[in-house]
């Protein structure tokens, strides 16, 4: 029997980065960004996840993260979900944790030293009103030619979609939480 093989490598061709949105009223928006920041980091690429709502809780892609340093980084910067959960914070403080996300998100963008910068649940923050869609608009326009940005969270803005290069919905069709069964580790969180 003859070895196996290695599958042929892609020729390397220089990166066009692109903007891209996942949004719906489906569970799998962030896991699909953690997936594509699984495959980027096999590429050897450096990728950043903001998080925009979630902060407040422990959930498993923390300590993922972890295990994928330092070509991937999570930092969460929300301070939890807003108006529910017995959410009490004032408005004002999800405001400003959103627009130091945002700037935090620019700069590191900025920076050179990323490929992928993923803003989670950014459309979110958009449509709960603790940014502007022009702030986020602007971050997309100042997006270095190789960057790739995703943009995810339910409710995209129709501008936001306009200009992104892909739209991916992920809708709901049947939830185990319908049918009284609670979130469990490793799948929701």
């Amino acid at each position: 029997m003859e070895p196996r093989k290695a599958p042929e490598r892609i020729p390397e061709k220089p990166r066009r980065g692109l903007v891209l949105v996942i949004t719906g009223d489906g569970k799998g928006k962030t896991t699909s960004c953690l997936g594509m920041a699984v495959r980027a980091v096999g590429y050897g690429m450096k990728v950043l996840m903001v998080q925009f709502i979630k902060g407040s809780l422990h959930y498993g892609e923390l300590d993922g993260a972890k295990r994928l340093a330092p070509e991937f980084e999570l930092l969460p910067m929300g301070k939890g979900f807003v108006g529910i959960r017995g959410d009490s914070l004032p408005m004002e403080e999800h405001v400003a944790a959103a627009r130091e996300a945002l700037a935090l998100g620019r700069e590191r963008m900025l920076s050179g030293k990323y490929d992928v910068l993923i803003l989670d649940e950014v459309n979110v923050a958009v449509r709960l009103g603790l940014l502007d869609v022009k702030e986020v608009l602007a971050l997309i326009a100042s997006r270095p030619e190789n960057v790739h940005l995703i943009l995810s969270g339910r409710n995209a803005h129709e501008e936001v979609i306009r200009v992104a290069h892909l739209v991916s919905e992920v809708r709901s069709i049947k939830h185990p939480y319908d049918q009284g069964i609670e979130a469990e580790k490793g799948i929701d969180y």
